[in-house]
């Protein structure tokens, strides 16, 4: 009878112990790379607990058109192993900080062949219930690649050169806006040292009475000879 009080007063009470609570893992949206390049996966997790040093990580990798899923990389102890086996054995680094919550993986020189899903899975304990999330990976061939990159330096040599053009055309309208300020200025001072010197003063009537009689005479002498 007290046993059953007992176990009646804890139920009431909620004095019971702490269960494990579910860990929630978040990876990244697909990711889509270039032949040959290097592409890093991202995995984290949230939980209500501190970090354990017992946390784990875990990668999965299933082809594209496989049912069959293989380890790829495991986190445990404060150690990274990476399958020796697989196809990433020599092109896969761990590059997260578990200390920080983060799982993710580097994967180096991407092959024809990489294009699947990849899937992280981690663990906090006691936080160990959790639903491991998936990251899909597309590669991009390289001729893809190339031809987005020749059309991105085609738009941006259009941008430099309507830019060049424009302050070109700014120069040209300036320079030319500044020669007519000059010629106006020019003939606007012409024209008044033209007003200041006055007109020209009258012929004297004596002096031209006395350059026509020379001119007579000249004429007359000519006649004689």
């Amino acid at each position: 009878m007290l046993t059953v009080l007992a176990l009646a007063s804890v139920v009431l009470l909620g004095i019971v112990p702490d269960p494990s609570q579910a860990i929630v893992i978040y990876t990244g949206w697909e990711r889509h790379a270039l032949l040959g390049s290097d592409v890093r996966l991202s995995c984290s997790f949230f939980s209500w607990r501190w970090t354990s040093d017992d946390v784990t990580f875990s990668w999965t990798y299933r082809p594209d058109g496989s049912k069959d899923s293989i380890s790829i990389f495991h986190y445990t102890g404060g150690m990274a192993y990476v399958d020796n086996k697989g196809p990433f054995r020599d092109r896969l680094e761990f590059v997260g900080n578990p200390g920080r919550r983060d799982g993710s993986i580097l994967l180096k020189n991407l092959d024809f062949s990489d294009n699947g899903t990849f899937t992280c899975d981690a663990k906090n304990p006691p936080d160990i219930v959790g639903r491991p999330q998936s990251s899909p990976l597309r590669r991009v061939p390289i001729q893809a690649g190339v031809i987005t990159g020749a059309i991105i330096g085609v738009v941006l040599g259009l941008l430099v050169l309507i830019v060049v053009i424009y302050y070109l055309m700014r120069f040209l309208v300036a320079r030319r806006v500044f020669s007519l300020s000059v010629s106006k200025h020019g003939k606007k001072k012409k024209e008044g040292s033209q007003q200041r010197q006055g007109p020209a003063p009258p012929a004297d009537p004596s002096k031209v009475k006395a350059a026509a009689s020379e001119k007579k005479k000249q004429e007359s002498r000519k006649d004689k000879k």
